[in-house]
């Protein structure tokens, strides 16, 4: 525990596949950071998550599917927008306690601000997990009309992926996928949208899916080819990293 070092890490399962480790391995070495370390910490369930937080001097964690809204219970407090999220990805060790963050939220709202148009006024969200609580908070609170779309929608006012058609998706010009389907090795999945459907997309569609591997998706190909506009999630993932760092240091993120 003592041994000099910060340490910052990732719970989720699974993390093999995780870009953390690299980016911050990177962003450390280009500013001649030599006391940091980052690990990734496969935890089916948060059981495990008492010792690993006693295993050592941690100075930040992030947190992925599926803990992001399970972990709150074990926090000390919540940022003002983690808690009217309803969930959590990152973790400041602080001398008040562990306190919860949500970054997902500025990283989306930073990585699609250059993109948004005027007439992108309503959107649709693709799945209900904790990334889609972030997306949904950023895109409500700039002013959007939006609907979730689940396979069992239960909330007030999700749908389900039969419910929108073609009309449907070709009046709404924003569609986000916060789902895994698509990602690597499924690269061939799309969210459970008809071939009807699909043929909505078109030139003043903003389609943007937060899968980062590929950098371009089924769902992001099919879109395009009908003229849409796409982007992946990979500036999404750079910034909320970025916005994670200045949380745990209070410096301005630099790369």
């Amino acid at each position: 525990m003592g041994d000099g070092l910060r340490h910052f890490g990732l719970i989720g399962h699974p993390v093999s596949h995780s870009w953390s480790a690299r980016h911050f391995a990177d962003k450390w070495a280009a500013l001649g950071l030599e006391d940091c370390r980052y690990t990734l910490h496969d935890l089916p369930s948060l059981e495990a998550l008492p010792a690993l937080w006693s295993s050592r001097t941690w100075a930040g964690m992030n947190v992925t599917v599926p803990h992001k809204q399970a972990v709150m219970a074990q926090l000390d407090g919540l940022s003002p927008e983690a808690e009217a999220i309803g969930a959590v990805n990152t973790i400041a060790f602080t001398p008040d306690g562990r306190i919860g963050h949500n970054t997902d939220a500025v990283g989306f709202r930073r990585a699609i601000a250059p993109f948004l148009e005027g007439h992108h006024d309503r959107a649709l969200v693709l799945g209900t997990g904790g990334s889609s609580a972030a997306v949904v908070h950023v895109l409500r609170a700039i002013g959007l009309d939006v609907t979730r779309v689940s396979r069992t929608p239960s909330a007030p006012g999700d749908i389900a992926y039969t419910d929108i058609g073609l009309e449907g998706l070709a009046a709404t010009p924003l569609l986000v996928n916060c789902t895994p389907v698509g990602m690597d090795p499924d690269v061939d999945g799309i969210p459970p949208l008809s071939e009807a459907t699909l043929a909505g997309f078109g030139p003043r569609h903003f389609v943007v899916d937060l899968i980062y591997n590929p950098r371009e998706t089924a769902l992001m190909k099919r879109a395009s080819a009908l003229g849409a506009r796409t982007l992946d999630g990979f500036s999404m993932l750079q910034l909320q990293a970025d916005a994670a760092w200045e949380i745990w240091t209070g410096d301005a993120a630099t790369l």
